[in-house]
């Protein structure tokens, strides 16, 4: 299930009050401002700053903080 364009319209980043954008087929939130990726978990998405996985570890395949 993808998510919801209305959700994605009005979603921003915790950390910066920035845009973000869904990677990878929706399974994260990028916000390029900041650098981190917002996981989504069955089709949530986990908008914990907390939670936010640096952009290159992302890329590196890390999908959860340590």
């Amino acid at each position: 299930m993808a998510l919801n364009p209305e959700l994605l319209e009005i979603l921003a980043c915790p950390k910066c009050k920035g845009d973000i954008a869904p990677v990878d087929d929706e399974a994260g939130l990028a916000c390029r401002t900041c650098n981190i990726v917002y996981p989504v978990r069955e089709d949530i998405p986990i908008m914990l700053i907390e939670e936010a996985v640096p952009e290159e570890d992302w890329k590196n395949g890390v999908r959860s903080v340590k």
